[in-house]
């Protein structure tokens, strides 16, 4: 530890007599960083905090009634809107409706397109507002 210590020293007294001869305002400029950097060596290293895990927003978890169309699909039980997402996501990457050109946009199939309102396609984004509906 001593020698680090002489070390930063004499790297800051070359540096403020390189300096010195130009600017006198610059030497202290120097002083400050070689005690900034003497005071980040003595900081003893702070180890990460726990993380706790987040309480899941009741809302997102109460179960919704399922409408006939959306029923065929993800089943008839009452299901949390999470789980309705979960659901028909997973039908979709089955029956492979994603587009393979842009993979936002959802391709209906004849159950899908109950859901969508008579479109053959949608988006991502689309597709959570339309389920929605079908959702009380």
């Amino acid at each position: 530890m001593a020698t680090k210590k002489a070390a930063v020293k004499k790297v800051a007294k070359k540096a403020v007599k390189k300096t010195a001869a130009k600017k006198p305002a610059a030497k202290k400029a120097v002083a400050k960083k070689a005690v900034a950097k003497k005071a980040a060596a003595k900081k003893p290293v702070k180890k990460a905090a726990a993380k706790t895990k987040r309480a899941p927003n009741p809302a997102f978890m109460k179960a919704m009634n399922i409408s006939p169309a959306l029923a065929k699909i993800v089943g008839s039980k009452p299901l949390p809107r999470t789980e309705v997402t979960k659901k028909l996501w997973d039908y979709i990457k089955k029956n492979n409706l994603q587009d393979k050109a842009n993979k936002r946009n959802i391709n209906a199939d004849e159950n899908l397109k109950a859901i969508f309102g008579g479109k053959s396609q949608v988006s991502m984004f689309e597709m959570t507002k339309m389920v929605n509906k079908h959702l009380s």
